[in-house]
């Protein structure tokens, strides 16, 4: 396998790498990863591909991105070098075998149906691989059904007829039912942290640290001095977050000077002017206030915490925009990375009352299903798009059909929420 040197440009094969001990024979650059020594080919790459997905995520190193965004970006580029190729070469071993053993061609494509069947149902897959596989259940149930009614009709077999019939309805059937519920199926990473940090680790011992790779948020506990000058104006918009990660990247992308907006966390972030910054923004009754959150329990609380909490919004008039992450917006998406556990599970059940009667019973039983999805697992500049389309349609919101008012006024009397259906 030849690989380029990601500093230099040239290509070495095996043997140039071997004889320069793990080094470009032209320049000396030592290569990071060596694909020759994994034994999981799940898990074999090169530095160019590790060095594209850094590119790609910082926009050609325009952007800064957590760590975990980038743990999203490997896990799902790595996963689907094969998923979708390893069950179908299942499949067409079980049909190979099953024709040598002298079984009817029947039997086998019964067999490949049932495989990708269940594959459609792994936690393993993407959402794209499961709905592949459950498209191939419908097409060899399609073929069961009209092939079989052919062949039973040509010998006038009752039987052949019988069989062809429940079989092919049962796999349409099947395949139907797997792709309506493919929203709503978990999935598990494809890679660890440990390996992912064994490789940033290795990757920036060699190439140094990725300067638009930020380090985790800092709690700053005493307060930064604020010019007066500064602090007497206000904000016309201010974005708050349920992940302290978040805010930071937002920050350090600029996004707070190019908006004109204030940039926090519920948590508080950034500790050091998060006093302040308050200030400036309840000094403002023309404020608007967008919420950025994951589609979980916890996410889907923010408002309701920003409307009532005496830290935040409580009695103030403030027009609040739930940007999301909804789960309506996941259920529309179709391609998000749903994650699953029984204490989202438990979190669900016990929303506020408030909370619920803004969900659909859609929306609640997803959540209830333990299912949740990470903002992380969006791109910078997705969650940058979507920011920016969400304030312009805030400011256009009488001719925008993708606000809808998901409370006029119950926290109080006061205030408006609006919801975004989509994400971006």
């Amino acid at each position: 396998m030849g690989m380029r040197c990601v500093s230099c440009g040239t290509d070495n094969n095996l043997r140039d790498r071997t004889l320069n001990q793990g080094r470009c024979r032209t320049c000396g650059h030592q290569f990071a990863f060596e694909p020759s020594t994994v034994t999981d080919a799940r898990f074999k790459f090169t530095d160019p591909f590790f060095a594209k997905a850094i590119n790609d995520i910082s926009i050609s190193g325009t952007l800064y991105f957590t760590p975990k965004q980038l743990f999203y970006l490997l896990d799902r580029r790595l996963s689907r070098k094969s998923p979708a190729k390893i069950t179908f070469l299942k499949g067409a071993g079980w049909i190979i075998s099953v024709l040598t053993l002298g079984f009817l061609l029947p039997v086998g494509l019964i067999l490949f149906a049932w495989g990708c069947f269940n594959a459609s149902r792994s936690e393993e897959l993407s959402p794209k691989a499961r709905r592949g596989n459950a498209r191939t259940v419908q097409v060899i149930g399609g073929i069961i059904l009209v092939l079989g009614i052919v062949f039973s009709l040509s010998i006038n077999s009752y039987l052949s007829f019988a069989a062809s019939v429940i079989f092919g309805m049962l796999f349409l059937y099947l395949g139907y039912r797997q792709l309506r519920i493919q929203k709503t199926l978990p999935q598990r990473f494809f890679i660890t942290e440990t390996q992912f940090q064994g490789w940033l680790s290795r990757w920036q011992l060699i190439n140094n640290p990725i300067s638009k790779m930020l380090p985790e948020p800092r709690e700053e506990l005493a307060p930064a001095a604020v010019s007066p000058d500064i602090s007497a104006y206000s904000f016309d918009r201010a974005i708050i977050c349920d992940n302290s990660a978040i805010s930071q990247m937002l920050i350090a992308n600029n996004f707070h000077f190019e908006n004109n907006c204030a940039v926090l966390s519920i948590t508080g972030y950034p500790q050091a002017i998060f006093g302040t910054v308050m200030q400036m923004l309840l000094r403002n009754p023309e404020l608007k206030v967008y919420a950025l959150h994951d589609a979980s329990p916890q996410g889907v609380s923010l408002v309701h915490q920003l409307r009532t909490s005496p830290n935040w919004f409580q009695n103030s008039n403030v027009m609040i925009y739930d940007l999301g992450l909804l789960p309506r917006q996941i259920l529309n998406l179709g391609n998000a990375f749903v994650q699953g556990s029984q204490e989202s599970t438990q979190q669900a059940r016990q929303l506020p009352p408030d909370v619920r009667q803004s969900l659909s019973s859609d929306e609640l039983e997803w959540l209830e299903a333990g299912n949740f999805v990470e903002l992380e697992s969006f791109s910078p500049r997705r969650i940058i798009q979507v920011l920016n389309r969400g304030i312009v349609q805030s400011q256009e919101q009488t001719s925008s059909d993708s606000l809808i008012l998901v409370d006029d006024g119950g926290y109080g009397g006061v205030g408006y929420v609006y919801a975004v259906d989509s994400f971006g």
